[in-house]
């Protein structure tokens, strides 16, 4: 890595989303190896800059057992609130 110009953080975490997930949409933080590589490539804790991508809308987030998984914008699972939405909607289809 030495000489190489260094990747931006949002960049870094869209990339590995791309190419860390296998036949999932997203990739789980801990068992993905994410967290690790963030850390030894920025030398601090993912989870901030990954909150923060989340609330501007580039990735999601949804917890899970052991960590959480990542998803680039549109690919993750639906919320439960949106689903409760649905199956309460008065609308066939």
């Amino acid at each position: 890595m030495e000489g190489e110009a260094k990747l931006g953080k949002e960049e870094f975490v869209v990339r590995a989303i791309k190419k860390l997930k296998g036949r999932y949409r997203g990739i789980h933080s801990v068992f993905s190896g994410f967290n690790e590589a963030f850390r030894q490539y920025f030398g601090e804790d993912p989870r901030p800059v990954t909150q923060e991508l989340a609330a501007r809308g580039i990735i999601a987030i949804r917890p899970v057992k052991g960590g959480v998984m990542l998803y680039l914008k549109g690919d993750a699972p639906q919320a439960a609130d949106d689903a409760l939405k649905k199956i309460l909607d008065d609308k066939e289809g």
